[in-house]
């Protein structure tokens, strides 16, 4: 079993890597999956959407989300995140100038961009799993 400083780490080091997931939402009390661009501050990830988008209106009607983060396709041994928790929609200019990145362009008219909003996931718990023979391996966040 990996110590929790390591753990937490090695669950980082995935998502520092790994830019392009899976998130699924709830709609009509049924997974509903689809790609996204991710990225974190510490074990919080952020997503861009546009605030007229159905996941966005699947959040706010219910705030529970799951995202795979991680794999490469080449097997067993590549490691990934299971990442469960709740999501909120955030519209803060600092948030959105800190996440802005030119590839966004092709959909936001720039930071400033009225339609530009930042899903908000904050992890209840994260499961490192394919690391070795002791995954999967979980922290839970309060």
């Amino acid at each position: 079993m990996t110590n929790q400083n390591e753990l937490k780490q090695q669950i980082l080091s995935v998502m520092d890597d790994h830019k392009v997931g899976s998130l699924a939402t709830i709609k009509n009390n049924k997974p509903h999956s689809r790609y996204m661009t991710f990225f974190h501050d510490e074990f919080t990830l952020y997503t861009p959407t546009n605030h007229e988008t159905y996941k966005a209106r699947e959040i706010e009607e219910n705030p529970n989300i799951h995202v795979l983060l991680g794999y490469n396709g080449e097997g067993f041994g590549d490691s990934f995140i299971e990442f469960q928790g709740k999501a909120k929609i955030r519209d803060d200019q600092q948030l959105k100038e800190q996440f802005w990145n030119d590839s966004l362009s092709h959909y936001f008219d720039g930071p400033e961009d009225d339609s530009f909003v930042l899903l908000e996931l904050k992890p209840t718990t994260i499961r490192l799993m394919n690391k070795g023979s002791n995954t999967p391996e979980e922290i839970t966040f309060d």
